[in-house]
């Protein structure tokens, strides 16, 4: 449990600076959607269920500036890999049923359910936010759609919130918000979708001290 919470901490100290409008995202509670805001989420929702499987660089900077760095893959149904570039040692791993997170130079780590974590809702084989979701805030600017949703059925887990380059038609970031409030905030560069990805890169091994 004490790893478990040091790696939690990691990644939550590894944060982009939110927006005020990402701030206030997260403090609304379920929205109405108007006919313009409907037909944004219907092509944020094309967008994510347009694809099986994504590739691509992530970096997070923390409110100080600390930057982290890393590759990410992503395989439907629930499978995901956040692998960090050197010196952090911090591996993240779902493979459809756990989140494993992993310090490397440790060889230790911890796991918690993957369906207790906002990341579930983006890994879905399909999803559709209309119906399947809380809208708790939306915000449209800039050519960019920023919606945060929440599990109908377990807000205790956190919410998500979903950065998407409509003129780009690409997710540009994501905010995951802790069922603690603790936000993890990742930006994407480079992301390709539908590639080959080995799956063996969502297998993880976690060596457990010998009692």
């Amino acid at each position: 449990m004490k790893l478990i919470l040091s790696l939690l901490t990691l990644v939550a100290l590894t944060l982009v600076q939110p927006s005020a409008a990402t701030v206030a995202l997260a403090k609304q509670g379920v929205i109405t959607l108007d006919a313009s805001q409907t037909k944004a989420i219907k092509k944020l929702n094309a967008y994510i269920n347009s694809f099986k499987s994504l590739r691509g660089d992530f970096v997070q900077i923390s409110p100080k500036g600390q930057t982290t760095r890393g590759v990410f893959f992503l395989s439907k149904p629930g499978k995901i890999r956040f692998e960090y570039a050197p010196p952090n040692q911090l591996l993240i791993v779902a493979d459809g049923r756990w989140l494993t997170m992993t310090n490397r130079k440790m060889d230790r780590g911890d796991q918690v359910p993957l369906k207790a974590t906002p990341l579930r809702l983006i890994v879905s084989e399909k999803i559709d936010l209309l119906k399947e979701v809380d809208i708790i805030g939306m915000e449209e600017a800039g050519g960019l759609t920023t919606v945060a949703i929440a599990d109908k059925k377990d807000r205790q887990n956190g919410h998500i919130v979903l950065v998407y380059d409509s003129v780009q038609n690409t997710l540009q970031q994501w905010v995951v918000v802790d069922g603690r409030g603790r936000r993890t905030t990742v930006q994407f560069a480079n992301l390709e979708t539908d590639v080959k990805v080995d799956p063996k890169l969502f297998n993880a091994v976690i060596k457990r001290k010998e009692k």
